[in-house]
């Protein structure tokens, strides 16, 4: 089923133009059942992306531009009497689909942004004391926009931990932006995205993901990385066992998608940075010197040293 892994990454490249390693890691966390937050400006091809790989597996895709009244229940569902039958009926919210994009999901209150976490950690919605599941798979892929900030309700630490991955799409290079107006100028470069695969598939296509094998020492590896993020003394707050596992998940799916059947050191390398990211916060010290988190993180990756790739099941 790899093979069709890589179709879908194809037919998304049609309607999404130059960011090729953004969509690579965007089927990684979906292959691994974990949720994206895209933290960029607005107009660099978010909701594209989004529909287009809802097109390729046939997911039903909705929407919510969040903004500070949108209530809980827009988003679990609510109940309503229903006079005739004498009943309640339950109503569901935009999140009961497979793919469900939350539009500036920092531009809303608290309590929302809460309902919405809850459902993407539960995998279901409680309802007036009734528990509906929500169709798998489920997906979430939410945007911020990190300029801008005025009224807006940053996400804590502990919300932005349920995030398996946070990307960034950036700019398109300027050859890139040339092939996107010329796309723009023949049509809507969505509708050329054809189905590749099935919500079913996909799910098969996870189970295959998973059983990927991931050696002890490739653990270790993930494991002293994480580690480092809690002792060097330019973060203040290191990465989760969450973040560990989240690792090891990426890693697994990065193994599937190049048609392994057992991780390498180089796959862990190509997703800690993005997948512990954003469950860290930098030190006075890191700030005094003017690091980043990005290259905090990946001097950390420099001064780790790998193991060998060993494959012995």
């Amino acid at each position: 089923m790899h093979t069709k892994a890589a179709q879908i990454l194809q037919e998304v490249r049609k309607a999404v133009v130059g960011k090729d390693e953004i969509l690579t890691k965007t089927l990684m966390v979906i292959l691994s059942g974990g949720h994206i937050l895209l933290e960029d400006i607005p107009g660099v091809g978010k909701t594209t992306l989004a529909l287009a790989f809802s097109r390729t597996m046939r997911l039903e895709c909705k929407r919510i531009q969040f903004t500070p009244d949108v209530l809980p229940s827009d988003v679990t569902g609510f109940t309503v009497y229903n006079k005739a039958t004498g009943n309640f009926v339950f109503q569901p919210g935009a999140a009961m689909c497979n793919l469900f994009l939350a539009d500036e999901i920092n531009r809303t209150s608290s309590k929302t942004q809460s309902a919405l976490l809850e459902v993407m950690e539960e995998g279901r919605v409680t309802v007036d004391g009734v528990t509906h599941k929500l169709p798998q798979p489920f997906i979430v892929i939410a945007t911020q926009n990190p300029v801008g900030s005025a009224g807006t309700q940053l996400l804590p630490e502990s919300q932005m931990d349920r995030f398996m991955m946070r990307l960034s799409m950036g700019y398109p290079a300027q050859t890139d932006e040339i092939e996107i107006l010329r796309r723009k100028h023949t049509g809507n470069p969505l509708s050329a995205v054809q189905q590749i695969a099935t919500a079913e598939e996909l799910l098969e296509m996870r189970t295959e993901s998973a059983q990927v094998f991931c050696e002890d020492s490739i653990l270790e590896y993930i494991v002293k990385l994480t580690t480092a993020t809690r002792e060097t003394p330019l973060l203040k707050l290191g990465a989760s066992p969450r973040g560990s596992i989240a690792v090891a998940a990426l890693a697994r799916s990065c193994a599937y998608l190049q048609g392994r059947d057992y991780v390498v050191p180089d796959d862990v390398k190509f997703v800690f940075t993005d997948a512990v990211c954003h469950r860290v916060l930098l030190s006075a010290q890191a700030k005094l010197s003017s690091a980043s988190t990005q290259s905090v993180l990946e001097q950390i990756l420099k001064d780790t040293p790998a193991p060998g790739a060993r494959r012995n099941k």
